[in-house]
């Protein structure tokens, strides 16, 4: 059965997310996608990992959720997290985050750590990045416009990250159980010094290599991904 689409209101702001429901006693995950992605990028996932129930939010700027004309730094970002939280009545979940997804993620597990039951962060170091102009005109014109990606995020989302983004490296310590997913190739924005940063972070923490992706390590290796985490989840649930 597909997700169901809901929206929800984060201070004007209409905030989409997609939510498989059920009554699985496996417990829930929280997913929150990449810079440009959307929730209905993460159907495939979701049907991987059936029956457990995912959540999967597009943030503000992407996907059928809607694009303020300000209100693009982390805390912006985090608040669409808690707004996905309360209204789907999550209340303990795993938490998967990928790319820029993890920094918001972060900012979230930093200040709601008691609903989540481990943590699972794809290929982005543990910091939310600032942004300069010349990143912004480069990922408009040489990535979202020839890549066809203008209608998952809006280029106002694309310039407004950039004008309000400021750089916050995360220290905290991280008591859940914890997976790095890197890839090895060009590409990949997690570097060793990044992985150590996560282990000085997270006591219980495994880290998974991926040999034959960079980045985007669901286009090169999406089954072992897909395994990878569902094996994790598994290990961890309550």
């Amino acid at each position: 059965m597909a997700p169901l689409s809901h929206f929800t209101q984060n201070n004007g702001v209409s905030i989409h997310y997609l939510d498989s429901g059920g009554s699985s006693p496996l417990t829930p995950v929280l997913i929150c996608p990449g810079l440009s992605e959307t929730a209905a990028e993460y159907e495939d996932l979701i049907a991987y990992l059936a029956p457990r129930r995912c959540v999967v939010l597009s943030f503000r700027g992407r996907g059928q959720s809607g694009t303020p004309l300000s209100g693009y730094d982390l805390g912006d970002h985090v608040s669409d997290i808690e707004a996905v939280v309360r209204t789907s009545g999550l209340e303990h979940f795993h938490l998967y985050a990928y790319s820029r997804g993890v920094s918001y993620a972060l900012g979230y597990l930093q200040q709601h750590g008691d609903r989540v039951q481990s943590v699972i962060v794809q290929d982005y170091p543990a910091q939310h990045k600032a942004m300069t102009e010349e990143w912004a005109e480069d990922y408009i014109h040489n990535y979202l416009i020839p890549y066809e990606r203008m209608n998952y995020i809006r280029s106002e989302a694309v310039w407004g990250i950039q004008k309000e983004s400021h750089q916050i490296p995360f220290e905290y310590p991280v008591d859940q159980a914890a997976l790095v997913l890197r890839g090895l190739l060009e590409g990949s924005l997690l570097d060793d010094e990044d992985v150590q940063h996560y282990t000085r972070m997270a006591k219980r923490i495994t880290v998974e290599d991926f040999e034959h992706s960079g980045h985007d390590i669901r286009s090169a290796e999406r089954d072992k991904l897909f395994d990878v985490i569902q094996t994790f989840l598994s290990r961890n649930d309550e």
